[in-house]
């Protein structure tokens, strides 16, 4: 998001965080989710709930009228009008924020009960198995799987295994992928959930485990580097053969043995 969604999305995360704790809440995350799904297949409506030429009280008037018409409860209304209420750069910007707030909603309330640890874990985890697992990562991508059968295949690989508020959010945003992968989709949950506990997070991969002792260390190093506290993520991946991969966000640090043969390759075939 660029210039007045940016704002806007800051702003509408500010004042979700500020109502916590009121009547509702820890049902809103399911019921702005379930909004911005209709919205990502309404694109007409979108387009008129985001229209800045439209006065701001009108739109918000719509989306009270059309969207929730009775069926949400008052707090989710009252954000969805407060979200709608705000300028959009693109209607794709709202759909984004309401998407994105669904999430927060859920991280505030795993927060409230120390379960945000566990929760960002678990949206990991997923993550990685999705990218480990051919076969899922193409039954999750496959544009011609209905929507519905990909949200209850997560549920069936998470449930019992993982929070509530991990199957709600990884079946939505494998059903409602809007070009996105599916690993993409999640990873991007987990970088929301990491930033609600204000840190980074990066995937460390090691061809084995590493002990607590030397992820303290490298977590430390890696906070010295980027002036953030950072939230390891590790997995376990043989093929790198020794050492270790990083990646933070976009950015890769490649210390593993398979990485260094290959550099060695290339420049000897140079």
């Amino acid at each position: 998001m660029l210039g007045p969604s940016r704002t806007s999305l800051a702003e509408a995360q500010e004042a979700l965080a500020g109502r916590v704790g009121e009547p509702g809440f820890d049902g809103l995350s399911a019921e702005l989710l379930e909004v911005s799904a209709l919205l990502s297949r309404e694109t007409s409506l979108r387009g008129l709930l985001s229209d800045g030429g439209t006065p701001a009280e009108q739109r918000a008037a719509l989306a009270s009228s059309v969207l929730l018409s009775g069926r949400a409860s008052e707090l989710a209304t009252d954000v969805v009008a407060d979200v709608v209420h705000r300028r959009w750069s693109s209607p794709r910007d709202l759909v984004d924020a309401l998407e994105i707030l669904g999430a927060e909603a859920a991280f505030l309330v795993a927060e409230r009960s120390g379960r945000l640890d566990a929760v960002e874990d678990e949206l990991f985890r997923f993550a990685r198995t999705i990218a480990a697992d051919d076969r899922l990562s193409a039954t999750l991508n496959d544009p011609s799987m209905p929507d519905n059968v990909k949200a209850d295949l997560v549920a069936d690989l998470l449930r019992g295994r993982a929070d509530d508020a991990t199957v709600r959010l990884v079946s939505h945003v494998v059903a409602i992928p809007r070009g996105r992968k599916a690993e993409q989709a999640v990873t991007q949950l987990v970088e929301l959930a990491a930033t609600r506990r204000e840190e980074l997070v990066a995937e460390v991969t090691v061809a084995d485990g590493i002990t607590e002792d030397q992820q303290q260390q490298l977590a430390a190093a890696l906070g010295r580097i980027y002036g953030r506290t950072v939230s390891l993520q590790v997995a376990v991946d043989p093929t790198v053969s020794g050492g270790v991969v990083v990646r933070m966000g976009d950015e890769v640090i490649d210390g593993s043995v398979a990485h260094r043969l290959a550099e060695a390759r290339r420049r000897l075939g140079a």
